[in-house]
C-alpha cells in the first residue's frame, strides 16, 4: 500500500522524485525516502518518519544532485513507522538501493540465511531483506545486478513492486512486480516509473502497465526492455492515458474528499454518459451486452469486494435480486478466496474495487477464473489490475479519487450495478419496459438532486458541531439503507475515529438498544421506501431510552419531524436510487464533524487509499 516513483533522463530528479512523492501521498503517509546517483557516482539515501513535507524540509541541505533516482511513501507493514524502517534501504555494500512495495512472506527465511552469511540489518523490514538477498546472490553468482534481481525474485514468496539502483551501473533502473501495480511513462529520453500513474501525468501521457512477473529495465539510452523472471523478452505494450492533471489538484477546496463529495453530479454523470441515450429510455453497456448469455444463464451472482466497495455490493445485492431475479451473494474478497468456496461455470462473479489493485479482490478472480466462472470487473482505474484480470467489466469514470475515505467512487459503484441490474433485467424480461424506462428517466435526475443536497453543505456543518463530543454512533436502515446505514458509519469512524456502527433497523432490539442513552446520536436513514412505516416504529423505540435522533428525510416529512431531534432533508426518487441520494449528507455530515475535531481528512490515521497487500 506504499507510493513508489523513479526517474530516470537529462532532468534533476529529486524535484521530480518529490512531486511525485506528493501525488502518491495518500498510498501511504507513515514515512518517506528517496534515493539519488550523483554525477560523482555516489549513491545518497535520505529519509523521514511522517509526511513528504518532513523529508523534503530534512534534504534542503543534503546534496540532492543526480538525473537518476528512486523514492518512496510508506504505508508500514513490517516494522514500526520510523526512520530506520522507511525506505529506499542499502544493501550491505551501500552499492544498491530498493524500494518497494508488497509483503515479502517468506522474508524471515531469507532473513535468517543472510544473517549465516554475515550479513547485518538496519531495519525490521522485509523490503531490506530483498535487497541484501539480491546483493548476495549477486556477489555469490559474480552476476550483473539484473540477473540477480530474476533469481532473487524466483526465490521470494509473496507480492512486490520493486526498483533497484546500483551506484556501480548509475545508467540504469531495474523494476519488477508481481501482485502489486506498477506503470512506466515514456518521455522524451527520459522514463518515469510509480505505483501508478498521478506523477507521470504531468510528464507524458505514454505509459506501459507493467505485468506480472515481469521485470523493466530503463536505461538513459535506448528504449525500455522488458523481460520475464525466466528470461524471455517481451514487447512493450506502449498505452495512452486521458487523465486530467487538473482532477490531482483541490481546486480551491480545503481537502480533496470535500472536493470529490461536490464533483459527485457530475461524476454520475460521466459515469451514465453513452450509455443511457438522450431519451432515457434506452441502456447500453457494452460489457454486458457483449457477454449477454454469460447473464442470461447464471446459476447465481456472486459479489467480490472489500471495505466501501462490499457496501456497495450489498446494494447491488438488493438490486440485481430485484430486477433480474437472480440470486446473489456478497462475499468480502479477503474471507472468499481463504475458504473453499463452492463456484460453478455459469456462475457470475462481480469484482468490485476503486483502484482495481486491491490485492485480495484480484487473489479471489483468480480463485474464480480457475473454477471457470465468468468475472466482470467494476472498477475506476483504466488499466488496473482488475481491469486486465477480468473477462469483461465496467469504469465508473469518475476521475482521481485521492481522498483515502471514498466518495464519488461509492457512488459511481453504486450506479454501475443498477445500470447493470437495468440491462440484465431488459434482458431476461425480468422488468417491464415501463419501469425500465421510469428508472431510466428518474436516473437521468440524480446529478440535479444531489447538487440540491449539496447547497444543505453550510446548515450540515453547522450541524456536525453537536455531534463532535460524541464517542460512539449507530446509524440504521432498512432496505437498500441498511448498506447506506454501514457505509455512512465507515465513513464517520475513518476520519474521525469515532466508533460507530451500522445496522439493519430491526436488529436494534436484539441486542444494541442496550448501548442507547442520551449521549448517543443515532443516524436513521428514514425515506419514503417499503420499511417506512416499520422505520417510524424502530425511532420510537430508541426515542423511548432518550436516544437523540439525526434522520435523513425526504422533504415535506413532518411525520419524522415530530420524532427526530434533528433532520437534514433529501429529493425523492425511486426506492432502488435512493442509496445514491441518502449517502450525500453522511458523506458530508462525517467530513465535517472530522474537520470540527482537527482530524487530517484526506490522509486519517493508519489507512491508505489502494490496499494492495493482504
Amino acid at each position: 500500500m506504499c507510493g513508489i516513483v523513479g526517474y530516470i533522463g537529462k532532468q534533476n530528479a529529486f524535484p521530480i522524485l518529490i512531486k511525485g512523492l506528493h501525488r502518491l501521498e495518500y498510498r501511504g503517509y507513515d514515512s518517506a525516502g528517496v534515493a539519488l546517483i550523483s554525477p560523482e557516482n555516489q549513491l545518497n539515501i535520505y529519509k523521514a518518519k511522517g509526511r513528504v513535507s518532513k523529508l523534503e524540509n530534512s534534504c534542503k541541505s543534503k546534496d540532492v544532485s543526480g538525473h537518476i533516482g528512486i523514492a518512496h511513501t510508506r504505508w508500514a507493514t513490517h516494522g514500526e513507522p520510523n526512520h530506520s524502517n522507511a525506505h529506499p534501504h542499502y544493501s550491505q555494500s551501500e552499492n544498491l538501493a530498493l524500494i518497494h512495495n508488497g509483503i515479502i512472506e517468506n522474508y524471515v527465511v531469507l532473513k535468517e540465511k543472510l544473517i549465516q552469511k554475515g550479513y547485518t540489518f538496519q531495519s525490521e523490514t522485509d523490503t531490506e531483506v530483498l535487497v541484501q538477498w539480491i546483493e548476495y546472490i549477486k556477489e555469490s553468482n559474480k552476476t550483473d545486478t539484473l540477473a540477480a534481481v530474476q533469481l532473487a525474485l524466483k526465490q521470494v514468496i509473496g507480492a512486490y513492486a520493486i526498483a533497484v539502483i546500483d551506484k556501480q551501473h548509475p545508467d540504469h533502473i531495474i523494476a519488477a512486480r508481481k501482485s502489486s501495480p506498477l506503470v512506466v511513462g515514456i518521455g522524451e529520453n527520459e522514463f518515469f516509473i510509480a505505483s501508478d500513474a498521478s506523477p507521470i501525468i504531468e510528464y507524458t501521457n505514454k505509459v506501459i502497465y507493467v505485468e506480472d512477473e515481469e521485470i523493466v529495465i530503463l536505461s538513459q539510452s535506448g528504449q525500455p526492455k522488458i523481460i520475464s523472471l525466466s528470461n524471455v523478452e517481451k514487447t512493450p505494450q506502449i498505452t495512452q492515458l486521458e487523465m486530467d492533471l487538473q482532477k490531482l489538484e483541490k481546486g480551491g477546496y480545503p481537502h480533496f474528499m470535500l472536493k470529490e463529495i461536490f464533483e459527485q453530479p457530475r461524476t454520475l454523470r460521466d459515469c451514465m454518459r453513452g450509455r443511457i441515450n438522450v431519451d432515457c429510455n434506452n441502456l447500453a453497456l457494452s460489457g454486458i451486452f457483449n457477454h449477454k448469455e454469460k447473464f442470461l444463464k447464471a446459476r447465481r451472482i456472486l459479489i467480490l469486494a472489500c471495505g466501501t466497495s462490499w457496501h456497495a455490493g450489498l446494494i447491488g445485492e438488493y438490486i440485481l435480486e430485484e430486477f433480474c431475479r437472480i440470486p446473489v451473494e456478497v462475499e468480502y474478497s479477503s474471507e472468499f478466496r481463504y475458504r473453499n468456496p463452492v463456484l460453478y461455470p455459469d456462475d457470475v462473479v462481480i469484482a468490485i474495487s476503486q483502484s482495481g489493485e486491491t490485492a485480495d479482490t484480484l487473489a479471489a478472480i483468480e480463485l474464480a477464473k480457475k473454477a471457470g466462472a465468468f468475472v466482470y470487473g467494476i472498477c475506476n482505474v483504466v488499466g488496473s489490475s482488475i481491469s486486465r484480470n477480468t473477462h469483461s467489466g465496467s469504469y465508473t469514470h469518475v476521475g482521481p479519487e485521492i481522498g483515502v475515505a471514498s466518495t464519488k467512487a461509492f457512488t459511481a459503484q453504486v450506479l454501475v450495478l443498477i445500470m447493470m441490474a437495468l440491462a440484465i433485467g431488459k434482458e431476461r424480461n425480468s422488468i417491464s419496459q415501463k419501469q425500465y424506462e421510469q428508472i431510466l428517466s428518474e436516473l437521468d435526475l440524480i446529478p440535479e438532486k444531489i447538487k440540491s443536497i449539496l447547497k444543505q453543505n453550510q446548515a450540515i456543518e453547522d450541524l456536525s458541531k453537536i455531534f463532535t463530543y460524541a464517542h460512539n454512533f449507530i446509524y440504521m436502515g432498512r432496505g437498500y439503507s441498511y448498506p447506506i446505514a454501514m457505509e455512512g458509519a465507515l465513513k464517520l469512524k475513518e476520519i474521525s475515529y469515532i466508533h460507530a456502527e451500522g445496522y439493519p433497523a430491526a436488529e436494534m432490539k436484539h441486542g444494541p438498544i442496550a448501548l442507547i442513552d442520551n449521549e448517543m446520536p443515532v443516524v436513521v436513514i428514514a425515506t419514503h421506501d417499503a420499511t417506512y412505516e416499520k422505520t417510524i416504529s424502530n425511532m420510537q423505540e430508541i426515542k423511548a431510552r432518550n436516544g437523540r435522533i439525526l434522520a435523513i428525510v425526504n422533504k415535506s416529512d413532518d411525520n419524522i419531524k415530530k420524532i427526530a431531534d434533528y433532520i437534514i432533508e433529501i429529493p425523492q426518487t425511486e426506492e432502488c436510487l435512493g442509496p445514491l441520494l441518502s449517502i450525500i449528507p453522511l458523506q458530508l455530515l462525517s467530513y465535517h464533524i472530522a474537520v470540527k475535531k482537527g482530524r487530517d481528512v484526506d490522509m486519517p490515521r493508519n489507512l491508505a487509499k489502494s490496499v494492495t497487500v493482504e
